[in-house]
């Protein structure tokens, strides 16, 4: 295992690497971890990354960790979390000047705002954001970005904006294949058409795909989400409330 090679003396880091090579190994199998529905050695080995950054004073690799673990309570609806993380990304990218990991906590800690209700506040902390993101360059990181601009939005009763915010997303997406979106982009797009009125059946396709992609990907949480919402779809569809109030059941 990553940690154990490590902890041996077995792994060594070059002078050209800026990202310790164990933290990133915890983090992917972290993820591995929750992509299988294994949630608690996923959070284990988070906070596991966590302490090595700690104890080697790699500063930009703890901000990445904290820039995964408020992704992941984002992904768990655990506001609380998220914010507390994002804290603690944008203290430490301030005071060591990480541009890049402090975008992503303004988009994280703009985010749970959203979520809990402050909309104006915490749209404003993810387009900022977003803009230093872009600013930076690290195009690959604005779909993760636009999806939660796209979910806040909504929430404030936008959603012709968040469709908006999820075709950039879509085409950033596909001009870079980064396929584990496409799940999350398909079932946002059909909960914003459903809320817009539009064709029922590119909805009923849009929230299919979401979950055929999941499990083709083999995503145990993405595809759970993607039948909740889809589930939650055909109820309110049923009782004739779609358009009148349709909301996004998140994760």
């Amino acid at each position: 295992m990553a940690d154990q090679r490590w902890s041996t003396g077995d792994v060594q880091s070059y002078a050209e690497e800026y990202l310790t090579p164990v933290v990133s190994c915890q983090i992917y199998w972290a993820m591995s971890e929750w992509h299988f529905g294994e949630n608690a050695s996923c959070h284990a080995l988070l906070e596991e990354a966590i302490s090595i950054a700690k104890e080697l004073k790699d500063m930009n690799s703890l901000a990445q960790t904290l820039s995964w673990a408020a992704g992941l309570a984002a992904n768990e609806m655990n506001l609380a979390e998220v914010d507390r993380f994002a804290s603690d990304l944008i203290e430490l990218s301030t005071r060591h000047n990480f541009a890049f990991w402090l975008a992503l906590g303004l988009v994280n800690r703009g985010w749970a705002r959203s979520v809990s209700g402050d909309s104006a506040e915490g749209i404003a902390w993810i387009e900022q954001g977003i803009r230093d993101i872009r600013a930076t360059g690290a195009l690959l990181s604005l779909p993760y970005s636009l999806g939660r601009k796209a979910e806040a939005l909504y929430l404030a009763d936008r959603a012709a904006e968040a469709l908006e915010a999820i075709n950039e997303a879509e085409a950033l997406v596909e001009s870079h294949e980064i396929g584990d979106y496409w799940s999350r982009m398909h079932c946002l797009r059909g909960t914003f058409l459903a809320t817009l009125g539009a064709d029922e059946t590119q909805i009923e396709a849009l929230f299919c795909a979401a979950i055929r992609t999941a499990k083709e990907q083999k995503d145990v949480p993405l595809e759970k989400s993607a039948e909740k919402i889809y589930a939650e779809y055909r109820r309110q569809k049923a009782s004739g409330s779609v358009g009148r109030g349709f909301r996004l059941p998140l994760w």
